[in-house]
């Protein structure tokens, strides 16, 4: 068994709960193997990072994600509260919302579905992918040592296909339908906090919208440019037959704002544009109702933006907040790129898609796991003591100031293997005959390797 450092083993322990303990013991030892382990992260893997090649009841590791008695829901309002109190203790609580494709083929994966790619389509080229779709609810938090906002998940959930839906009976649920039920969850977890949700154009729905604002989350999201706006409902006369009035008069559609000469526009810097630093656009805004016959009536802020450099295309966004500050909504929305960021690292750092497992309940288990685990490696980096032990991997070609995920996950390795007596060998006698820049080549390539 793996020996973890004090300060790790008090935020894995967190979790302990939640299994009964010679289940704990097996996923112990595939979280912090999922951590050592480059490469696939498939069971048999994790089981040789960990020294149990030779295991000969390696089967009890695979009941863990295939037949044993946890919670996911329960391990992700475990992973919240870690989080909170790490990154967020005070309010507001910004969260990310997202789907993302996991490609997989075979035909015992029975909830795969053909969706579009969203990373190969364009607007003018649609191009499919077949595989399971995800959606994944994130913090979105600044990271003090990395300088920057990151995408933290904690709560992921399954969207299975129609065609898997249809097959066993049961109502086909759309992806705002999930949502929904993602966001009300954390909100059930966060009674008395304040929820910020920033969204793209998939969850730009009237019903997504009004279920949340019913439950005092605002929404940041996109909005199409012919959408129907209309000023809010005029004060009702005493007297007055009929039902009330739900809307006021038809205004210009935000393509006709766009167009017209007579719009008023406001130049604004907003940091941090998509990760590219600091963009200069030129908003306008105001306030409206976006209601639809059968809808329910949502009063939002609508912002326009663009770009005086035309490097962009015109775009609008929405806040449910209607006292909300135009440049607080776009901060909030440019932030949104940070999911994407977190979908690419978790495929190229933490074996997203090369996982093999077979029967629904291990499929249904294992990604959320890999998505937690970047959460739960950054929560073990902000443990490290010092800013020497989280090293950034720059060199003569690459400058780099600030640690990314990938140095945090390999400083979080070098102190597990710390713990083992690896880092311990330079004083022994063997280690000397090693020189140092081959000593730290081999550290560097057990601990980097993706």
């Amino acid at each position: 068994m793996l020996t973890l450092p004090a300060r790790f083993a008090a935020v894995i322990l967190c979790f302990a709960p939640l299994l009964f303990q010679r289940s704990w013991r097996h996923a112990e030892v595939l979280l912090v193997g999922a951590i050592l382990a480059p490469g696939r992260r498939t069971v048999t893997s994790i089981l040789r990072i960990a020294g149990l090649s030779q295991e000969r009841r390696f089967v009890n590791y695979h009941r863990v994600l295939n037949r044993a008695a946890w919670s996911g829901r329960a391990a992700a309002k475990v992973l919240l509260g870690l989080l909170l109190d790490a990154f967020v203790p005070a309010d507001p609580v910004l969260l990310g919302l997202d789907d993302t494709i996991e490609r997989r083929r075979g035909k015992r994966i029975s909830a795969k579905g053909i969706y579009r790619d969203p990373v190969r389509s364009s607007h003018g080229h649609f191009v499919k992918a077949s595989g399971l779709r995800w959606l994944s609810l994130m913090l979105l938090v600044p990271i003090s040592w990395a300088g920057r906002v990151w995408a933290l998940p904690f709560l992921t959930a399954l969207a299975p296909s129609e065609r898997y839906c249809r097959e066993r009976g049961v109502r086909h649920k759309k992806l705002t339908d999930w949502g929904r039920q993602l966001v009300l969850q954390a909100r059930r977890w966060m009674p008395g906090r304040r929820l910020i949700l920033v969204t793209d154009s998939g969850f730009s729905a009237i019903e997504f919208l009004a279920a949340l604002l019913r439950q005092e989350v605002t929404c940041v999201t996109r909005l199409r440019l012919d959408a129907a706006l209309y000023r809010p409902a005029p004060p009702r006369h005493p007297g007055t037959i009929g039902r009330p009035r739900t809307k006021g008069r038809r205004l210009p559609t935000l393509a006709a704002v766009l167009i017209n000469e007579t719009t008023r526009w406001q130049r604004l810097t907003v940091p941090g544009w998509y990760g590219e630093g600091d963009r200069v656009v030129e908003i306008c805004s105001d306030t409206a109702v976006w209601c639809h016959a059968g809808l329910p009536v949502v009063p939002i802020r609508w912002v326009l933006l663009r770009d005086p450099c035309r490097r962009f295309n015109p775009q609008a966004l929405l806040c449910t907040d209607t006292a909300q500050e135009p440049l607080q909504i776009v901060r909030w929305f440019v932030q949104r790129w940070q999911l994407e960021v977190t979908f690419r690292e978790v495929r190229d750092h933490l074996g997203v898609e090369t996982q093999r497992q077979w029967s629904d309940k291990a499929i249904a288990r294992t990604t959320p796991c890999l998505l937690g685990l970047f959460s739960i490696v950054t929560l073990l980096a902000s443990c490290l003591n010092s800013r020497a032990q989280l090293r950034v991997s720059a060199s003569a070609w690459y400058h780099k100031q600030r640690p990314t995920f990938a140095d945090s996950l390999a400083a979080v390795r070098r102190a597990i293997w710390s713990e083992q007596g690896f880092a311990v060998s330079r004083q022994s006698v063997d280690a000397a005959k090693l020189p140092p820049t081959l000593r730290e080549g081999i550290a560097y390539a057990l601990c980097h390797a993706a």
